[in-house]
């Protein structure tokens, strides 16, 4: 059975870090592109970072870039985000998604909650 689980969000204060886990069950993470995306309330989905399958190219949006660290760990199958600096605006829900190369997204975690404020 195919399952991502995020993890590590959190209240953190303007200027902190967090670190989200996103662990996978059914498939390797090294095959799929994984990708993370947040959900602020009033406001559509965003991609936020990605990490291709074969050979950890990344992608960042604008908005984090500088401040947000994709990275995996095939040994335990887990996708990290490293958020520092953050800023209120990064408040949203954080989901992670797996993606074949070609295809959308088509896995789906449960997504962690980030607040950032103090």
């Amino acid at each position: 059975q195919v399952q991502l689980v995020e993890s590590g969000g959190g209240l953190v204060q303007p200027g902190g870090s967090l670190r989200l886990s996103c662990a996978a069950s059914g498939f390797s993470v090294d095959n799929f592109v994984i990708g993370w995306f947040r959900l602020a309330p009033g406001q559509a989905r965003e991609g936020v970072s990605c990490i291709s399958a074969s050979d950890d190219a990344t992608w960042y949006a604008d908005s984090v870039k500088g401040r947000f660290t994709i990275s995996r760990d095939n040994a335990k199958n887990t996708v990290y985000l490293q958020m520092n600096s953050l800023k209120p605006e990064d408040t949203a829900v954080y989901y992670c998604a797996a993606r074949r190369v070609t295809g959308n997204y088509e896995y789906w975690g449960q997504g962690t909650q980030v607040t950032v404020s103090s």
